[in-house]
């Protein structure tokens, strides 16, 4: 499966015009979340109709530049991963949306433990089944990033992701984790055996990640994983 890995769009929705041909070879598509423009958080719906004309698959969360009221929106377009254990082709995505406290200015920040508290469900779910193999085929969907080499950084020396989702991820090593809000932390790095994605930017940096991965006995591999710029 060939997955089109894009976030923080912005609002630029003349980007998404530039890559017709991009979405016409995903598969599916992950959007790491920040559909508006900062402080203009009206301008997420014209973001969110632009983007759903271009694909059928679409998981998203909200970013912290995003109304959370705006999660009704994306949940009625059937796109919201945020809060929810969603199956697809024998992958499964879980996601959890906004940004931790940091400026207290932006439209979503959250505490860290409200951050994490969105992937209990997946969690829960395995209490109930008892089957642990579903780790070997979830992609965690967040817009904050946990702590992971410079994909959390702002100045390459400092890091605002989460240090709590690092070691969540670290326990429980799920297939691949997607991230965005750290436009400078654009890049792919790993957490133990878990691929981890931060595609940057779309609409001020027009950057993106291909996403492939295989079906593998129980669960899946990731098999690629390429940066790309428009």
């Amino acid at each position: 499966m060939k997955i089109l890995v894009i976030s923080d769009l912005h609002a630029h929705n003349e980007v998404l015009d530039k890559m017709d041909d991009l979405f016409g070879q995903a598969d599916a598509v992950i959007f790491g979340g920040d559909f508006a423009e900062c402080f203009k958080p009206e301008t997420g719906k014209s973001a969110l109709d632009a983007l759903c004309t271009k694909h059928d698959t679409i998981f998203a969360v909200l970013g912290n530049c995003d109304n959370e009221l705006f999660l009704e929106d994306i949940e009625e377009k059937d796109i919201s991963v945020e809060k929810s254990l969603v199956f697809h082709e024998g992958l499964a995505f879980a996601g959890s949306g906004g940004g931790t406290k940091f400026t207290g200015k932006t439209e979503f920040e959250r505490e860290e433990d409200e951050i994490m508290s969105d992937f209990d469900i997946v969690l829960n779910s395995i209490k109930e089944t008892g089957d642990s193999s579903l780790w070997k085929s979830l992609i965690l969907v967040s817009h904050n990033p946990p702590v992971c080499e410079k994909l959390d950084s702002f100045d390459g020396e400092h890091h605002a992701g989460s240090q709590k989702f690092t070691d969540f991820i670290k326990e429980n090593q799920p297939l691949a984790v997607v991230c965005g809000h750290i436009h400078e932390g654009t890049g792919i790095g790993k957490i133990g055996n878990t691929v981890v994605i931060n595609p940057g930017s779309l609409g001020e940096k027009e950057t993106y990640v291909w996403l492939e991965v295989e079906k593998e006995g129980d669960g899946w591999t990731v098999t690629n994983t390429q940066l790309n710029t428009l």
